[in-house]
């Protein structure tokens, strides 16, 4: 077995910034009606910033094949070039298209040589299982370097118009025209933007880090599905799949939306990640003391005082000042945050030699939770 390190990360953040009160300006109003919710879910959230690969129009400037391609050409310098790389893994939850897979489409657009390919799918957990296959495949020796990467391209799922049939629909029924609250939901809370990571069997530069070891914990076995697409849930909490509707009623009903129940969130998202979390350091034999930073993925700044909570509770919460977060300023991208927070962390000057790093993502698809260890080399 080799030793893995992550010895480059990388990040595309399509167009500029957008603050909070431009968000309708680009995804659009719904029956030309501002959003009730938009505020309070951004009050909670504290979301400030973020990034869309739409322009003004809502129309498209990147897809999400075309995010990861530049997110891993950031990786590229003296070192390291497109035609080294062995192993392209891509996770995401939002893919262009359902065929060919990811991880194809982005190998498409780098045009550099045949390469071995992994797509993961999920929800943020995503992003982890890619680079978890990353990882396993440097450490076995079937590669020397990995590529892995974790992206999204939400925003052309929540633009107005993806809604608007549901909406005449609605009122054609002399019903309210006003969508759900679990699809209104994530229209407020979720972003575009991509991450890379380089995995070499080798340190090298003036800092890697040195993946100690991954782990994974789903809890669907026991819960039903919390975070879904391309279907919608039954009384009985089964999900009935796109393919089983009339295409009529796709849009009447905004099938492909991505929705959320709020509820199954608030009463299992912070039970289950201290449950995982608690069994995870205890597997490995360490406790939150040996960590130097914490880096949590949150989807909103509304769970960080309760997840401190249930933490506190269990013993395995992490001192406020290892905690680090990048939030605010770029907004919750799904399975490519833990990317992109890593990647701020490795570029700001903060980390020596020695410090020890815990990743936790969690996942609300159905309850999953991802968790890397590393050492700075």
């Amino acid at each position: 077995m080799f030793e893995v390190y992550i010895t480059k990360a990388g990040k595309f953040l399509p167009n500029e910034a957008i603050q909070n009160d431009d968000m309708e300006s680009y995804l659009g109003m719904i029956n030309e009606t501002a959003s009730k919710a938009r505020r309070l879910i951004l009050r909670n959230n504290k979301i400030t910033t973020r990034y869309y690969a739409l322009d003004k129009h809502g129309k498209s400037t990147h897809n999400n094949a075309q995010m990861t391609k530049n997110a891993v050409e950031s990786l590229y310098d003296a070192t390291f070039s497109a035609k080294d790389m062995e192993l392209l893994s891509c996770g995401t939850s939002t893919p262009d298209n359902f065929l060919p897979s990811h991880a194809a489409m982005v190998h498409g657009l780098l045009k550099n040589q045949s390469v071995e390919l992994n797509s993961s799918t999920g929800v943020c957990c995503a992003g982890m299982n890619s680079l978890k296959y990353g990882y396993l495949s440097v450490k076995s020796g079937n590669t020397k370097n990995a590529v892995c990467t974790g992206s999204e391209k939400v925003s052309t799922w929540m633009v107005s118009d993806k809604y608007e049939q549901e909406v005449t629909n609605l009122k054609s029924l002399e019903e309210q025209p006003i969508i759900a609250f679990k699809k209104d939901f994530l229209r407020w809370m979720l972003s575009d933007g991509a991450g890379a990571f380089l995995l070499e069997n080798q340190p090298k530069g003036d800092l890697s880090l040195r993946i100690e070891w991954m782990d994974a914990y789903s809890y669907a076995h026991e819960l039903e599905a919390c975070m879904y697409a391309g279907g919608d849930k039954q009384e009985d909490g089964s999900i009935k799949p796109w393919s089983e509707y009339d295409p009529a009623d796709w849009g009447k009903e905004s099938v492909f939306s991505i929705k959320q129940d709020v509820k199954l969130l608030d009463k299992y998202i912070l039970e289950k990640g201290a449950e995982s979390m608690g069994d995870t350091l205890k597997k490995h034999n360490i406790t939150v003391d040996d960590l130097d930073y914490f880096l949590p993925h949150v989807s909103s700044h509304y769970f960080v005082a309760g997840l401190k909570t249930v933490f506190a509770e269990k013993g395995i919460c992490p001192s406020d000042d290892k905690w680090f977060m990048n939030l605010q300023r770029v907004g919750n991208v799904g399975s490519a945050s833990i990317y992109l927070a890593l990647e701020e962390l490795m570029n700001s000057g903060k980390l020596q030699k020695g410090q020890k790093i815990l990743l936790s993502v969690p996942e609300s698809g159905r309850f999953s939770f991802a968790y890397a260890y590393l050492t700075v080399v």
